[in-house]
């Protein structure tokens, strides 16, 4: 029997789910509606779109958004915060905006718990680790009562030092265990972040606590019904730091799986960019609700250290991905006499107006459908049948609102919804330093295709990349990706006064670990490689940057000491447009990242075409407030030689290739649309 390698991503309107096949090299693509009540029902419903037989899977990766989704709507559990006594009030200070400074309407975040809800501990660690003052047992023990007594779900534990000394927050646990079992959700905060910060470790302990329940017993459910159903390999769990882990490792490390739905995306621009040969590229992921934006710099993800979220920090290894509220299901609406579009959605249910389940206020699928740019008859594969009617009454309904007719309220929307993106991706490129001119776009998820060169246009990006199955792409980067796992580690010193050997020796301890963790998720020992970094700074300088160190920076004191300031001084003069050589340097954490290589499918390259036409119909579709004679082709009966001048429309299962005028597509040989965007641009 062939053998399957599938992976699956929950996004806020459609499940996707691909499957590739082993035997034959070819991918194959579901989507199903999602299902909030219950995800694992629209799990399945793609997962039956793709294959018959649940045993054939020979290798199996989600994307889970259990943990997101219970943050973003606050139903996580309720935790109880135990703290170092003295120091109870951390978590309820929190820390200044740095960038809302005068902003007079600001407002620090909402705690997930209250300050009543917090139980200071009387034992107390030294700077260096050491003890002060040992811990009371029987404050614990009441701790526990409290926690029985009063419905708490969740115990989220951060003392002083403990990044340095876990053996107080050890302590605690043990006692715990004793009187609450091992079902309940115990968070460490030196398991979630062996780092300095006492917020910000807190912070990341108490969201953990919130979301690791629901996301435990979502894996559970999932992994239930899927042994049920005969699967016989472990399933994976994507990570937001673009690696995967195993189910068991998830559970116990839900924080780690909190971004896991739109970093497969940015993971699969990566596997791209190798493909293409294109080591700079800005991708984009449309969906029906959110746009999320991520980069690909010199073939590497733009990652980071650490995340914020909704104002609460959260220390881990993260893609950094940013996300507004624009999706084909976003809101058009009008407030203060102007036109807004986002971020409200019509979500899955009721959806956009032209889904027919009683959706009245126009969207932006809406605005698509009323200018000829979806097939009513063909959308997300055939699989649903939408309502021009429905999608012209609610669009006419707004452009009332405006003294617009019906067609001139449409493009409107879309220009709009446009400009919004287009000024999201300024954000975390020309804010950054980084010229958007200089990179191509790629265009994925449901409505990405629709409207990237559109947004092209505005950032004066000269190409696009429209991969296969783009609608499911996040979930085709997940099979493109290896295990991971992330350890930090404080030190704090001076780079010129560092012990050489003393850092060596945190690194090998480090790696052992790193190592030790893998091979408890299977991966043989030849197939794990470990990478090194410290986040440094300058004598006096508040925030860090993360230098990756290789084994050539250890030979002896003096070369390790250049070795890393150099790259410092590059990294800073990268990022921050000017570096001080010469100025001394700090180190404050130690990070070991261990990799395990998987297989990875090896597709079959499209035969090239040998007639350069291809079949396609036409229909009127406006473009400029005007309607244009354009082509409507389906996307596999393009090969590699084919050419394709706009204006054209190109449909397939999972999206819509919208190509305005003056743009012409060709088609490279494992079949990603290459897109130049004309003079228009």
């Amino acid at each position: 029997m062939p053998k399957h390698r599938v992976s699956m991503d929950i996004g806020g309107t459609f499940t996707d789910v691909i499957d590739f096949n082993e035997e034959t090299g070819q991918y194959t693509a579901g989507k199903s509606s999602t299902t909030p009540q219950d995800l694992t029902v629209g799990v399945f419903e793609g997962l039956g779109q793709v294959m018959d037989s649940v045993p054939d899977v020979a290798f199996l990766v989600h994307g889970t958004t259990q943990g997101l989704n219970a943050f973003l709507q606050r139903r996580g559990e309720k935790v109880l915060l135990l703290a170092t006594a003295g120091v109870g009030d951390v978590y309820q200070i929190a820390r200044g905006h740095r960038t809302r400074l005068y902003d007079v309407h600001y407002r620090k975040p909402t705690p997930l718990v209250k300050r009543s809800d917090t139980v200071e501990l009387t034992g107390r660690l030294r700077y260096d680790g050491s003890e002060r003052t040992p811990l009371d047992e029987a404050e614990i023990r009441a701790a526990a009562r409290r926690f029985k007594e009063e419905g708490f779900g969740a115990v989220a534990v951060c003392l002083l030092f403990a990044y340095l000394n876990p053996v107080h927050e050890l302590a605690v646990e043990r006692v715990l265990r004793e009187e609450l079992g091992d079902d309940v959700q115990i968070t460490l905060s030196h398991r979630v972040a062996r780092e300095w910060r006492e917020y910000e470790r807190t912070s990341s302990a108490v969201l953990d606590a919130y979301t690791g329940p629901i996301v435990r017993r979502y894996l559970e459910s999932l992994e239930s019904e899927l042994a049920r159903r005969g699967l016989v390999v472990p399933l994976h769990v994507m990570q937001s730091s673009g690696g995967i882990i195993s189910a068991d490792s998830a559970r116990a490390m839900t924080l780690q799986t909190l971004l896991s739905g739109p970093v497969g995306g940015a993971v699969g621009s990566v596997a791209l960019a190798k493909r293409l040969g294109k080591p700079n590229l800005i991708g984009i992921d449309m969906g029906g609700t959110s746009f999320d934006i991520s980069l690909v710099i010199d073939g590497q993800p733009d990652l980071s250290n650490e995340a914020e979220l909704e104002g609460f920090p959260i220390l881990m290894s993260v893609v950094n991905i940013h996300t507004i509220g624009a999706g084909g299901g976003s809101l058009a609406y009008q407030e203060a006499g102007g036109l807004r579009v986002g971020p409200e959605s019509a979500g899955a249910d009721p959806g956009p107006a032209c889904y027919g389940r009683g959706g009245t206020q126009a969207t932006v699928t809406d605005a698509n459908l009323v200018l000829g740019r979806v097939d009513p008859t063909w959308f997300a594969g055939g699989t649903m049948r939408l309502e021009p009617d429905l999608a012209a009454k609610a669009v006419a309904e707004l452009g009332q609102e405006f003294g617009l007719d019906t067609v001139q309220m449409a493009e409107g929307v879309c220009d709009v919804a446009n400009a919004k993106m287009a000024q999201a991706i300024r954000n975390i490129t020309v804010d950054r330093g980084i010229e958007p001119r200089e990179f191509s776009l790629v265009a994925f998820g449901g409505a990405g295709p629709m409207h990237a060169v559109f947004i092209a246009r505005e950032l004066e990006i000269a190409e696009v990349v429209v991969p296969p199955n783009p609608g499911a792409f996040s979930a085709w980067g997940m099979l493109e990706t290896e295990l991971r796992r992330d350890f930090s580690q404080s030190f704090y010193g001076t780079l010129a006064g560092a012990d050489r050997a003393q850092v060596a020796g945190l690194l090998g301890a480090m790696e052992a670990e790193a190592r030790g963790a893998l091979a408890a998720d299977g991966i043989d020992p030849a197939q794990v490689r470990v990478a090194f970094a410290l986040d440094m700074r300058y004598v006096a300088q508040e925030y860090t940057l993360t230098v990756p160190i290789d084994g050539d920076a250890f030979p002896d004191q003096e070369s390790f000491a250049k070795a890393a300031a150099k790259r410092f001084d590059a990294a800073h003069e990268a990022r921050f447009g000017h570096a001080n050589a010469g100025a001394p340097i700090e180190i404050v954490t130690l990070r070991a990242t261990a990799f395990g290589a998987m297989d990875r499918p090896e597709p079959v390259a499209l035969e090239p075409a040998a007639d350069t036409g291809y079949p396609f119909e036409t229909r009127q579709i406006v473009f400029g407030r005007t309607e244009h004679a354009t082509p409507v082709i389906r996307r596999d009966v393009l090969r590699p030689g084919m050419v394709v001048e706009g204006p054209a429309v190109i449909l397939e299962q999972t999206a819509t290739t919208v190509l305005p005028p003056e743009t012409t597509t060709t088609i490279e040989p494992y079949g990603s649309l290459i897109v130049r965007v004309g003079k228009g641009n």
